[in-house]
């Protein structure tokens, strides 16, 4: 029996039609509906007469009584409600709207040299970008001129992976221009939705680790931080994901293509990076000679805080042969092949290695981590000695302040070499003494973990290294002797302790230990959620811990509140200010109003009014994308991260299995109908990923196509997950699925992602899912299995996946069918490997938490069936998610590891040269 209340999904979920709310006819964006020139200059073609060469006018509403476009498309609103958003989203006056489309026609013309015959979408696309990007450059002249008047102490985030996603609509949001541009573009007579779809992604990351850095630097903006983010330009990211016949194919992401109009390249401070050569020991001191030299060029990208006037910089280096590159050959009369080999030095910055969680000990990659380390360190150096109060002695500098001016944080071991590095810029060029430099080190650098598994640590061939960096790799050898030395003074006789704390393994193949060189190197070292960080001190780093336990601390993630939940989720977040005001944006924590309506009618139906309308804005374009018909009353059940064993896709497949299976097995019994998403890359190299993929895809292909289930049950591969595209899942969601092994994981963001927005989450105790449930309440999340504990006494006693496989007859009715060739009639030894690790060689114990996990889904479709109990308990999680904001988790690293205050203060808005 259903409550007397009841949002749409509720009817469907029973056997009946969703019910339309009042107004609540979405009139469809179709080519149709748009202006004839929009519509043909999306097809390329010019106008077909004279009246089309310029923008249709239309019959406007004063700009103060319109509600922003993406709610006129979709419902009619009241005169609060349209206050409300113009609110959230920044009001824009008359004048500032004329500005823009000005500016807009003006970079038309001038930036991109067309006319409005002959321009196409992207056109329109970078026209726009650059009438943004002018409201960005005197803030972030004007930022930079601060920090050099106060020289405040910097924080450098030095990072292998950046995964920024797009930039435009961020941007407009930070600025507050959003509103102002969408009335402007709309009066063009252009959608600024269809413009925003047309950036490419900057897909500088994997996953998790890169988005974490991604949400940092927005956060340290906002905080009005000094800080820098720190990388490596790839010319081609992480790579675009195909499926074709059901496998993943990988395509080259080529996203500077069409150029990047949020970069600016900056060859004036392009810098020499050694490789290579020989060291020599000279009365004098140490000299590196005959290196091979490689420049690194910076390109700047502009890193706006929310409505603050801060305008930070992302600094990325990309590779540059020198002009005398491979002289030699050019000397003796091969000058073409010289030319082509200036390629050999510039594919460091070629490529991103798609690989998360795992480590590939392959020369180009170790180029790369030292050629952004000697890059950033040089500018870091630089940018010290010229600071307005710095020690401008001409013979000396005097690094004593160093640590107090310089904060360098290594997100994770990739720019582990800014320890020896910034030692052999000490020693070797200042003329440092050892023990002094050695001080400074450890005080500047701080080290953050990522990751217990140990095919994921670093440990570099020490005769790559010898080959590579000959003088890092004696500095490494000094640095590890002089701590062997203390570590054998604390505990006299212990050998085995030596072994393990040791930064050089010996062993067949000798490797340096890059975590070891960062946890000795460093003055803190943090994990990312107190399970982790638990984890990281009572196993992985339990030598240095008991060593040095004050060096240890914890950091739990978060993430941006402002792409995260007011880009992605504009309905949520009008119905949030309406209740609670737009603080929350700079304050997370002022969620936890929110608990006072919990049981407000009222608030309850617009939280599930704003789903409904997000998932059937999904199911759209999941019908375009995909041809399957969605029902947007089913639970949308998501899955959506990279595709790893540990992450256990397999979990969700077998319980997929498990519910098609008692469809057929009584097709007239009522079910809650359910829609399965799951997204992710699989890393090339990662056969068993890609297995996992192809499984996922054979058993859509028969459940999608079985006409006894109907849309009771769909599953759809998200393809080419990326930023762009969690920006339109996870506000659609229903139910969010963190299901790792407890203690692999080892924070999660999407977990958080999916929390602030409306989901609940099935989840292990693993990573952040426990301060989730510990934030929310664990009655409110839908926990199931094994906790860290349970999984160290099965490694201890043995698991044996057949005593489960035996014991439960719906699990081994789903391995059956996988090994047996039921989802592959075509290829019936496909899933043959995916069996046979699930029986034989699963570290991850899919096996021993099937049955919990059944369970849970089975509380989650109960729960789905009171729809007022769900929203209840969905306002409670977004209630109690103001935890996981990163600036929460910044302002801890800058009080705690950095030394430093977040400000409040709003910098002076820019004085704009005037033609």
């Amino acid at each position: 029996m259903l409550s007397a209340w009841a949002p749409p999904h509720a009817a469907a979920a029973a056997g009946g039609k969703p019910r339309r709310e009042e107004g609540g006819e979405k009139k469809e964006n179709t080519s149709a509906s748009r202006p004839a020139f929009a519509r043909e200059t999306e097809a390329g073609a010019a106008p077909s007469s004279a009246n089309e060469q310029s923008f249709p006018k239309r019959a406007t509403l004063p700009l103060q009584q319109r509600a922003p476009r993406r709610a006129r498309m979709a419902v009619p609103l009241t005169d609060s409600e349209k206050r409300k958003q113009i609110s959230v989203r920044g009001i824009a006056g008359l004048g500032d709207v004329a500005e823009i489309r000005k500016s807009f026609n003006r970079h038309l013309h001038f930036t991109l040299v067309k006319d409005r015959n002959v321009a196409t979408p992207r056109d329109y696309y970078f026209a726009l970008a650059h009438t943004v990007r002018d409201h960005l450059v005197g803030r972030w002249i004007r930022t930079q001129q601060y920090y050099y008047e106060k020289d405040p102490k910097r924080i450098y985030y030095l990072s292998l992976e950046f995964y920024m996603g797009r930039t435009l609509q961020n941007t407009m949001v930070n600025l507050g221009l959003q509103n102002g541009c969408d009335e402007a573009i709309y009066q063009l007579g252009l959608d600024l939705e269809e413009l925003e779809e047309i950036e490419e992604d900057a897909g500088l990351g994997n996953g998790g680790l890169g988005r974490l850095a991604a949400c940092f630097l927005d956060s340290m903006a906002t905080l009005g931080l000094a800080a820098y983010g720190y990388g490596i330009r790839y010319e081609f990211g992480i790579f675009n994901q195909k499926i074709v016949n059901g496998w993943q194919v990988e395509e080259a992401d080529d996203w500077l293509r069409y150029g990047n109009p949020w970069e600016k390249a900056r060859p004036e401070y392009m810098l020499p990076v050694h490789f290579y050569g020989r060291v020599d020991h000279t009365p004098d001191g140490v000299k590196w000679v005959d290196t091979q030299v490689v420049l690194a060029m910076p390109y700047d990208t502009p890193v706006p805080g929310y409505r603050n006037n801060t305008v930070n910089t992302m600094r990325l280096w990309s590779a540059k042969a020198p002009n005398d590159f491979n002289l030699e050959e050019f000397n003796v009369g091969d000058y073409i092949q010289a030319v082509l080999d200036r390629n050999l030095a510039e594919n460091i910055s070629r490529v991103l290695y798609p690989n998360d969680n795992f480590f590939e000990g392959k020369e180009l990659r170790l180029k790369q981590e030292y050629f952004v380390v000697a890059a950033t360190l040089q500018d870091i150096i630089r940018r010290f000695k010229s600071s307005k109060f710095g020690c401008r002695d001409p013979v000396r500098t005097c690094f004593e302040t160093f640590p107090d001016k310089v904060a360098i944080q290594l997100n994770d071991t990739h720019p582990a070499l800014s320890i020896p590095e910034l030692m052999r810029i000490f020693v070797d060029v200042e003329k440092m003494d050892w023990d002094k430099a050695w001080e400074i080190t450890k005080r500047t650098c701080a080290y953050t973990n990522h990751t217990v598994l140990p095919e994921a640590l670093e440990r570099w061939p020490v005769s790559m290294f010898e080959k590579l960096l000959p003088r890092h790799l004696e500095i490494i050898y000094a640095i590890n002797q002089k701590h062997l030395d203390h570590v054998a003074a604390l505990f006299p006789g212990d050998v085995d302790r030596l072994r393990r704390m040791s930064v050089i393994e010996e062993g067949d193949c000798k490797r340096v230990n890059m975590a070891n060189l960062c946890i000795i190197g460093s003055h803190a070292v943090n994990g990312v959620a107190r399970i982790h960080s638990e984890i990281v001190k009572s196993s992985i780093f339990k030598d240095f811990y008991e060593m040095e336990p004050e060096k240890f601390q914890n950091k739990t993630n978060g993430i941006t509140p402002r792409r995260w939940l007011l880009l992605c989720n504009p309905g949520l977040s009008d119905v949030i200010v309406e209740r609670i005001g737009e603080d929350f944006l700079t304050d997370l924590s002022q969620l936890k109003k929110l608990l006072s309506f919990v049981n407000d009618e009222a608030f309850i139906r617009d939280v599930a009014k704003v789903k409904q309308e997000n998932k059937q804005k999904f199911s759209a374009y999941l019908e375009k994308q995909y041809k399957v018909k969605i029902n947007p009353a089913s639970i949308f059940d998501v899955h959506v991260k990279r595709i790893h064993e540990y992450k256990r896709q397999l979990l969700n497949c077998l319980h997929i299995i498990t519910l098609y299976n008692r469809i057929r097995r009584d097709p007239k019994k009522s079910c809650v109908p359910r829609t399965v998403m799951i997204g992710g890359k699989a890393a090339p190299g990662y056969h068993m990923a890609k297995m996992i993929i192809r499984l996922i895809t054979a058993i859509g292909d028969v459940v999608n196509n079985d006409p006894y289930i109907g849309d009771r049950l769909k599953v759809i591969f998200l393809e080419n997950y990326r930023v762009s595209l969690a920006e339109k899942v996870i506000p659609a969601s229903d139910l969010s699925e963190q299901i790792s092994t407890a203690g692999t994981e080892a924070s999660g963001t999407g977990n958080m992602k999916f929390m602030l927005n409306g989901a609940l989450t099935i989840g292990t105790m693993d990573g952040a899912n426990v301060e989730m449930a510990e934030e929310a309440g664990e009655e409110n999340l839908f926990i199931f299995g094994m906790r860290v504990e349970d999984v160290e006494a099965m490694d201890k006693k043995g698991y044996n996946a057949k005593e489960y496989y035996e014991r439960i007859p719906e699990l081994k009715q789903a391995v059956d069918q996988i090994g047996s060739g039921f989802f592959s009639p075509d290829d019936p030894g496909c899933f043959r490997d995916v069996v046979d690790m699930l029986m034989y060689h699963d570290r991850f114990k899919v096996f021993a938490d099937y049955e919990a996990y059944i369970k849970a889904q089975g509380q989650v479709d109960k729960l789905y069936m009171n729809p007022r109990e769900w929203t209840k308990k969905v306002i409670k999680n977004i209630a109690c998610s103001g935890k996981f904001s990163s600036d929460r988790t910044i302002t801890e690293y800058a009080r705690e590891i950095w030394g430093v205050e977040p400000s409040a203060v709003k910098i002076p808005p820019p004085n704009i040269p005037r033609e």
